[in-house]
């Protein structure tokens, strides 16, 4: 897992939900080449990892917050986005943002439920 590049927790848990930062396409610090759908799909890759130290998966993922430099790659980023979440389809948002930490065009938010115990 890549290292916040910011000052906050990448996963927590607040009772059954748990709740992942938003994560890029980092790998070693670096974004990775490939632009949004290879961002994309190393986000999901990201969310897995953290999802999975908390003891969940994506299929208990129930709504994701993605964001996107560019409207127009939209469709690039759909296509990315299904391969990775395969048939599960949580709610989601997706918003268009003026700049990314890290010059990165994808990032992906998640809250999943998973209840303790």
């Amino acid at each position: 897992m890549s290292k916040p590049v910011g000052p906050y927790t990448p996963a927590v848990r607040a009772g059954d939900w748990i709740i992942v930062s938003g994560q890029l396409g980092l790998v070693d610090g670096a974004i990775v080449e490939g632009g949004v759908p290879a961002q994309t799909a190393q986000s999901i890759r990201n969310l897995v990892a953290h999802l999975e130290s908390m003891g969940a998966t994506l299929a208990d993922v129930a709504k994701t917050m993605c964001f996107l430099t560019d409207m127009a790659d939209f469709a690039s980023f759909n296509e990315a986005y299904v391969a990775g979440f395969g048939s599960h389809r949580p709610a989601r948002s997706t918003v268009a943002v003026a700049g990314l930490p890290m010059g990165g065009l994808v990032e992906i938010e998640a809250w999943a439920y998973r209840p303790l115990g």
